[in-house]
């Protein structure tokens, strides 16, 4: 847990978008919100740790009538929130990174997860992946 307040756990099971939102609600949290550049840190330490470069379920959804934003670092997602919300936020730059850019839609209900990777020097190489 961060100063901040901000606390993540990482869990390993292979599971869709949906079933691992219901586990974390289970447990009386969420799926992960990452509002700035220290939880990012944080969270990326967390994954580091693991050591499975892989892609890892976070709180990012886009809705159905919500189309792709490609001047928006989130590209139109937001944070999904407990009981099904989506919290719009000021999204620093810094958090734009796309591994591959999202599918440019207005159709389909879309989410995102963070992808991990091993880089140079033990340094996570990351960025979001729909």
């Amino acid at each position: 847990c961060s100063p901040a307040g901000a606390c993540f756990s990482a869990h390993l099971a292979n599971a869709s978008y949906d079933a691992a939102r219901d586990a974390c609600g289970r447990r009386g949290g969420g799926l992960a919100w990452v509002s700035g550049e220290s939880e990012l840190r944080l969270l990326l330490d967390l994954l580091a740790e693991a050591a499975v470069p892989t892609l890892f379920w976070v709180g990012l959804k886009r809705n159905t009538s919500t189309c792709t934003h490609t001047g928006d670092p989130l590209r139109g997602f937001t944070w999904e929130g407990a009981g099904g919300g989506a919290h719009r936020q000021e999204v620093p730059a810094a958090l734009g990174r796309w591994v591959k850019e999202p599918m440019r839609s207005c159709l389909t209900v879309r989410c995102a997860g963070l992808h991990l990777a091993s880089g140079p020097e033990s340094s996570p190489s990351w960025g979001w992946k729909e």
